[in-house]
């Protein structure tokens, strides 16, 4: 949960930025108007002609990052950061689990033929365990928990091998139903973003008596951009979804094999005793 958090803090410092900008843009429009104002009102031919020093031009934002941020801010930005915050938490998740089956992932023949070299060719059922142990992963905690069994008989290790198994499984698919989640939510955020703009392009009808393209243009693309990021965002979250579904199909048919060859190298531990 620590490495949630982390991802989390550090995306969110990215809505925070946006939205942000979007109320300094606000602000110095406001003030720009307001200036404009008041320098119509004084008598230009009054004032002294001044030279002033050329201002030097702020660089101006350029590419897809500046194309997402101004969508972003006329998509009306605290409605957007809605969806931007689902996208964050849905990342964090879909990124915590990438991780943790990597690190699940290791060299399953070498962990058997180790195993079965000791068991079978040394005779060491302790430095078998050893090598269950001291290897990470799921598998190899199977192993390591049928091997702690071997004084029971055979059906003991099965038993505890396929329990443990299901334990493993139901860790490797944790945290998915939240991603679920916000799949399923910033498409819903999108569509009620929808609605807010529609009723914002009805209620602009209503103030200004009038159905002109000019007056519905504002709520219009509030209602199509909160819907466009939505989509956008559930797609994103869907394909990471999609590929951790897949890690974890491929990890659960591994740990079956697997298991398969650990009651295949007891029983040949057995006969030869």
């Amino acid at each position: 949960m620590k490495k949630i958090f982390a991802i989390i803090a550090l995306m969110g410092v990215f809505t925070f930025g946006m939205t942000q900008t979007a109320s300094a843009q606000d602000e110095s429009a406001d003030t720009a108007a307001t200036e404009q104002v008041d320098s119509a009102a004084v008598d230009t031919a009054a004032a002294p002609v001044v030279d002033e020093e050329p201002v030097e031009s702020e660089p101006v934002e350029t590419g897809m990052y500046k194309d997402i941020k101004t969508k972003f801010i006329e998509g009306s930005a605290g409605f957007m950061a809605l969806v931007a915050i689902a996208l964050i938490i849905g990342l964090a998740f879909c990124i915590e689990r990438i991780i943790y089956l990597a690190l699940s992932k290791v060299n399953t023949v070498k962990l058997i033929e180790d195993v079965e070299n000791a068991l079978i060719n040394k005779n060491d059922l302790e430095g078998a365990k050893a090598i269950a142990r001291d290897t990470r992963g799921p598998i190899a905690s199977i192993f390591y928990q049928g091997l702690t069994r071997m004084d029971d008989g055979a059906d003991a290790v099965e038993k505890s091998v396929v329990a443990y198994g299901a334990v493993q499984a139901s860790k490797l698919e944790s945290g998915c139903s939240w991603i679920t989640l916000f799949i399923g939510m910033a498409p819903s955020l999108g569509f009620l973003g929808t609605v807010i703009g529609m009723v914002k392009a009805f209620d602009d009808i209503q103030a200004a008596g009038d159905i002109s393209p000019t007056v519905v243009a504002g709520g219009m693309k509030v209602a199509l951009l909160t819907t466009i990021f939505g989509i956008v965002v559930a797609l994103i979250l869907q394909i990471f979804y999609n590929y951790i579904l897949a890690e974890i199909e491929g990890l659960t048919a591994k740990m079956e094999d697997s298991t398969i060859s650990l009651l295949d190298i007891v029983a040949k531990y057995n006969n030869k005793k």
